[in-house]
């Protein structure tokens, strides 16, 4: 295939991909954990095969476009993810959520901070370790939510804190994203050392700014165009302006020095919050979010396998990265257990609750790409073997999680 043009070698990648992806996610399903991880695990068996002698699936990790069909996945992620969210209930959640969802973020950046700082393999700078903080800090909303389920404890009170707790986790937790990024992209700017307030409060302001303004503009500009989009007669052009306006605020959000995850998940949160204030809420946000979903199934798979292809398993040959990714994921475990703090109402299960905000599934594994793709002086900030750490704490918190939360759990009656 050397001579074959690119387009081919991107379509027989992706084919591949989507194949392997698929039939890992369902082999992993099957045994009762979630599909992602075993996504994540095809990645990281077609990306680690040439160790064995087998190097059929060796150009899937340059082949042309890939990344974009990846950064394509995680986008819609985030879109979705914003548009099963509710703005109401983001700032309407009880004072147990909000407590849980502070130290939910406080404890594992400050817990991720210590451990990357003390044993991180070939040292790091301090804002290597900042993102390694930031990804211990994110609580996957999907997967938990998926696990409640399973149970028949959504309606739990317990369950409303978790979810409360874990959405308002991931907005604190891509505004310390916002603020690591500003922080590298200051470094590369003027290759200070340390940095002063002014840069911090800058992107802060710019994240604050750019959510508020954003949905300003929905309800003055979204909601009016969802209603011309209600009266046309094309039902796909609810789909259409509502993908169109997710990678809008993808690029503008990356324009305005902040992550593209930030304006997809703005998007999503602005398209549910607008079409809720029309007369036939069914018509649209429903509509919107069905249609989203065989797109995302196509892309998103990609992001996840191509995460798993960048993890070398020769690393974890290293006793300091086995150490290392040993010691991230009891800090990721223990650090979690501070949202139990958090549950200020009393009779509620505070277990329950730390143990609902552990895995970091697919939001940690976002966040590690993140770090792993920016450079300060052509280097990854998050270097192939931390990466490869935190890769092996996201699989730890996620195997982990489902059987702690049944055990944290009474059974239901009947069950």
């Amino acid at each position: 295939m050397t001579g074959a043009p690119e387009i081919t070698l991107f379509l027989l990648a992706l084919a591949a991909i989507l194949v392997a992806a698929k039939t890992g996610g369902e082999l992993v399903g099957r045994l009762g954990q979630p599909p992602v991880l075993g996504e994540l695990l095809t990645g990281i068996i077609l990306g680690n095969l040439a160790l064995t002698g087998i190097e059929i699936f060796e150009p899937l990790e340059t082949a042309p476009f890939l990344p974009i069909a990846a950064q394509i996945g995680v986008i819609l992620l985030l879109f979705q993810v914003g548009l099963e969210s509710r703005l109401d209930q983001l700032l309407a959640v009880g004072a147990s959520a909000v407590m849980a969802a502070a130290l939910g973020v406080v404890a594992p950046v400050a817990l991720g901070y210590a451990v990357s700082s003390l044993f991180m393999p070939g040292g790091g700078a301090w804002y290597a370790h900042l993102f390694v903080g930031a990804t211990l800090a994110a609580t996957s909303v999907g997967l938990i939510a998926r696990l409640l389920k399973d149970l028949g404890r959504m309606d739990a009170p317990e369950a409303k804190v978790i979810l409360g707790a874990a959405v308002a986790d991931d907005v604190l937790g891509l505004i310390v994203l916002t603020v690591a990024v500003g922080l590298v992209d200051a470094v590369n700017a003027g290759g200070a050392v340390a940095i002063s307030g002014g840069p911090i409060a800058l992107t802060v302001a710019s994240a604050i700014g750019f959510l508020g303004g954003s949905f300003l503009a929905g309800r003055f500009v979204v909601v009016p165009l969802l209603r011309l989009a209600r009266r046309a007669r094309s039902p796909s052009v609810p789909i259409v302006f509502g993908v169109a306006y997710c990678f809008l605020m993808a690029a503008l959000a990356e324009m305005v020095g902040l992550a593209a995850i930030v304006g997809a998940f703005t998007a999503g949160l602005v398209l549910n919050d607008g079409s809720r204030r029309l007369p036939d809420k069914a018509n649209q946000a429903h509509r919107i979010d069905a249609w989203t979903t065989p797109i995302s199934a196509i892309f998103t798979p990609v992001f996840f396998v191509y995460m798993g292809l960048s993890v070398n398993l020769a690393a974890f040959a290293s006793l300091d990265v086995l150490a290392f990714a040993g010691l991230l994921s009891v800090a990721a475990i223990v650090s979690k257990q501070a949202c139990a703090l958090g549950v200020v109402q009393p009779g509620l299960n505070r277990w329950a609750v730390g143990v609902g905000m552990i895995p970091r599934g697919e939001v940690g594994l976002i966040l590690a790409g993140i770090g792993h793709g920016i450079l300060v002086a052509g280097a990854p900030v998050l270097g192939e073997e931390t990466f490869s750490a935190i890769v092996a704490m996201v699989m730890v918190t996620t195997l982990i999680t489902p059987p702690l939360l049944k055990a944290a759990f009474k059974p239901v009656r009947g069950s």
